[in-house]
């Protein structure tokens, strides 16, 4: 998932109108990425209503670095943190509460629109479908590069409207696909009975990452870490790794000074809307986690557009 701020942020957009996004294609962890550029609309097109109709705490608009350097010091004068433990509170619990919360009522149908074809959806929206779209393109990369998907069993672990889970039933892969969010789940079954009609189904489950248990080729989780504080995500990449035989593939926020400035600045102004806690994670730390539990990064990638950044990795037994 991307990051966002409010309509207020739209007027201090500063462009580079040249600049295309680029989504790497992925390679060996000892081998230099490759590039592929794609063209996207430039940021001063954006108005803002597009900015904040994609405002949730998992989306932040791209700031010039020098402005997010000022700004950042504008932290210490509010308390975002109070105000994610009062939203925890109002739900009775902690930020997995939030989160199931979240994707149960608001935040479902903000990201069911995102993920899905719609046309109801502004510049920024549209930018964060594409950035996400690419992600689950290069996993599904991944996963073939090592042969057909038919009969390979695989786990995609925070499945979301089945964004993934669809694609890779269609290839032929027998697919346990879950969420914590019912409404997502519900979602999902709906459109893989539209799409796959007659074929194999993904079986759907309502659950939360640390209850999932069985044993499958691959695990997948993508753009789900976002939701845990490296204090939980490294048990959580040991639980995942423990269902995975084969391979493990997980998307993250990456976690640098110039996002992690972002990701302050946008704290400062939440928007209208509700939203979850936004956790950015550094890939040594996610190494060191696999690392811990007997996996190493085999592949590895970076795939940003204007508002969408994430790391995709694919992990292999030591």
């Amino acid at each position: 998932m991307a990051f966002s701020s409010s309509s207020l942020w739209s007027s201090l957009f500063i462009p580079n109108p040249n600049k295309t996004n680029r989504f790497s294609t992925f390679s060996p962890a000892n081998h230099k990425l490759s590039t592929t550029t794609f063209a996207i609309p430039p940021l001063s097109t954006a108005t803002a209503a597009d900015v904040s109709g994609a405002i949730d705490g998992t989306t932040i608009a791209v700031l010039s670095g020098g402005f997010v350097a000022g700004l950042t010091a504008l932290v210490s004068l509010t308390d975002p943190e109070r105000r994610r433990r009062e939203q925890a509170e109002e739900v009775g619990g902690d930020d997995k509460e939030v989160v199931k919360e979240y994707f149960n009522n608001n935040g479902f149908q903000r990201w069911k629109k995102i993920y899905g074809d719609t046309d109801d959806v502004n510049r920024v929206q549209r930018d964060i479908r594409l950035g996400h779209s690419k992600t689950v393109e290069n996993a599904i990369q991944m996963l073939k590069e090592e042969g057909s998907l038919q009969g390979v069993t695989i786990c995609d672990a925070g499945c979301g409207t089945g964004s993934l889970s669809i694609p890779l039933a269609k290839e032929g892969a027998v697919v346990c696909a879950s969420d914590i969010s019912a409404a997502m789940v519900s979602e999902a079954e709906k459109q893989a009975k539209e799409q796959l009609g007659s074929s194999a189904l993904p079986k759907f489950v309502v659950s939360d990452l640390e209850s999932l248990d069985g044993l499958y080729d691959t695990v997948v989780c993508l753009d789900v870490m976002i939701h845990y504080p490296q204090s939980k995500a490294d048990g959580m990449i040991a639980h995942l790794a423990s269902l995975a035989e084969k391979r493990l593939i997980l998307s993250f926020a990456p976690k640098t000074f110039y996002y992690d400035a972002l990701k302050r600045v946008g704290e400062l102004f939440p928007g209208p809307s509700k939203a979850t806690r936004a956790y950015l994670h550094s890939e040594a730390d996610v190494e060191r986690a696999l690392r811990k539990v007997g996996w190493t990064i085999k592949k590895r990638g970076l795939i940003a557009t204007q508002f969408y950044f994430a790391k995709l990795i694919e992990a292999v037994p030591m």
